[in-house]
């Protein structure tokens, strides 16, 4: 599993978050999608990769910059944790 943290410009509000939610999930096959326009960025849990261009290209057609996409191996943390 992958945890990738896209650098977003043009979150103004909650429902720019929910917008950019809606469409990750429905052009790409994630197990989580949580964004924060606060922080300007949006935490993708997949399976799958994520081109940055593929992600840019949908992102722009909504009227968002991706400005940058980083990429990590997923660990899941469990209750106990340390």
């Amino acid at each position: 599993m992958q945890k990738y943290t896209a650098i977003i410009d043009g979150m103004q509000c909650g429902m720019c978050e929910s917008h950019v939610n809606d469409m990750i999930r429905s052009h790409f096959k994630v197990k989580k999608v949580k964004s924060s326009h606060t922080k300007g960025e949006t935490e993708i849990i997949t399976e799958d990769n994520i081109s940055k261009e593929d992600l840019s290209k949908e992102l722009e057609s909504m009227g968002y910059i991706l400005k940058d996409l980083k990429s990590e191996p997923y660990v899941k943390k469990g209750l106990f944790f340390r």
